[in-house]
């Protein structure tokens, strides 16, 4: 996960922090050393780390910081909001034009940021919203391309127009508005094509559209694993043809971060969504302020909270927790709760956004791939196995392990640990009845397994 090592160095440089007690000036300013070569590691801009360091010193050393009740905690409440300031302060959307009038988006980047898949995700994302969106197929250079944005369009239920590859982009976007109005469709994605570097003919051709095309956007794809060049790169395309914003891509990859801690402060042009993954699903808007949470290790419960509510039915999880205050949870309710961790983007991510879990876990990572053992042994079970536990004995735990090529003793492991859970959790359920039960379910918010 993006910014897990800068986390970690902040997270000693406050710890130190809140030990002292009080605070002096000198103590302050070594701290700010400290967090000056954090950020330069995580390949932020200089000149942006320059400035945020004064102005959180600056602030740090006030009167009403070192004379109050919990100076540590206030120096850490100071470099939060100035994270916070440095990112964009809040999140900005796009907002579409009226029905009657057609909303454009214009995607550009550099080949391999992840362009084609994000423009997916988006589109996808506003279709999930009610809304009519189409594609446009431009990257008259790769067939490929063509292809991928029909293979990802249908997959996000979103139609592609395409021309192929002998007429010029704004040629095919003119045909493509035509169609959009001929079957009521108003709002358009344009795919324009990528370079493995800036070039004169990439920019001409993006000018062109742009000159000739009301386009009501234009999003800029950048990949956050190349660090400064993103910034480069998000800077030289606002100056040629004008960003209304960038959207980070990979950012759940091992990248250090200092794209996004930079590019708002030298380009001026926030950043509006963050790739987190492969998935057609994996993109969010970005929240300044959930990302400095992040960072410093706060967790952030409102995306969890938000992934959630996203990947879980409400009838279903209702009936989840009743089979678990009688105890009848069964392996197919387990393989349902495996798939809406899955949904909601993994163990190592979830556990991140938890306040306070990434202190306690240290530089411990779970292993996804733990969770593939015990969907494998479920699906080697039959049916009526799967909806009643009792019945596996001995012989039926041979068997299973034979047909997911496990050793009998993992199957033995998983089968004692499913039954201790499923104590467990009718203990839990009857410790939470009477009211408070009562008080959970109106809430609305369940996780998976019950917690």
């Amino acid at each position: 996960m993006a910014f897990d090592s800068l986390s970690d160095k902040m997270q000693g440089v406050f710890k130190k922090l809140r030990s002292k007690g009080l605070l002096d000036e000198a103590d302050v300013k070594e701290a700010m050393k400290e967090v000056k070569r954090a950020l330069l590691e995580a390949d932020v801009n200089f000149k942006v780390v320059k400035n945020f360091v004064n102005s959180v010193t600056e602030k740090a050393i006030g009167e009403d910081v070192m004379k109050g009740l919990n100076p540590g905690q206030m120096v850490i409440k100071i470099v939060k909001e100035e994270l916070v300031t440095l990112m964009g302060e809040e999140v900005v959307e796009m907002k579409l034009l009226p029905s009657n009038e057609q909303t454009i988006i214009m995607m550009c980047g550099l080949q391999g940021a992840g362009k084609t898949t994000t423009i997916a995700k988006l589109a996808g994302q506003f279709k999930n919203k009610g809304k009519k969106p189409l594609l446009v197929a431009c990257d008259i250079y790769r067939p490929a391309a063509i292809e991928q944005l029909k293979t990802n369009g249908e997959k996000v239920g979103v139609p592609v127009f395409e021309m192929g590859t002998d007429h010029k982009p704004v040629e095919i976007v003119t045909e493509a508005l035509k169609y959009a109005k001929d079957h009521n469709i108003n709002l358009v994605f344009i795919d324009t094509a990528g370079r493995l570097h800036i070039d004169t003919e990439m920019m001409d051709e993006l000018k062109d559209v742009k000159e000739n095309i009301d386009v009501t956007y234009t999003l800029l794809t950048v990949d956050a694993m190349t660090g400064q060049d993103a910034v480069n790169v998000a800077k030289t395309f606002n100056e040629e043809i004008g960003v209304d914003g960038v959207v980070l891509t990979k950012l759940d990859g091992d990248t250090r971060g200092g794209a996004a801690l930079s590019i708002k402060a030298v380009t001026g042009k926030p950043i509006m969504y963050a790739g987190m993954g492969e998935k057609l699903t994996d993109l969010e808007p970005f929240y300044p302020d959930r990302m400095a949470s992040r960072i410093l290790g706060m967790g952030d419960v409102e995306t969890l909270i938000e992934k959630a509510q996203a990947a879980i039915d409400e009838d279903q999880a209702k009936r989840m927790e009743e089979k678990m205050r009688k105890a009848e949870f069964d392996f197919n309710d387990f393989l349902d709760q495996l798939e809406q961790i899955n949904k909601m983007g993994g163990v190592n991510d979830l556990m991140n956004m938890i306040p306070g879990m990434s202190q306690k876990l240290g530089n411990v990572e779970i292993d996804e791939d733990a969770l593939t053992k015990p969907k494998a042994i479920i699906q080697s079970m039959t049916a009526e196995e799967r909806s009643n536990p009792d019945l596996i004995n001995v012989s039926r735990k041979q068997r299973i392990a034979k047909g997911c090529g496990l050793d009998i003793a993992e199957v033995n492991r998983f089968m004692k640990q499913f039954e201790q859970s499923r104590k467990m959790m009718k203990q839990m359920s009857n410790m939470m009845g009477g009211k408070g039960s009562k008080k959970r379910r109106r809430g609305g918010m369940r996780f998976p397994f019950g917690f």
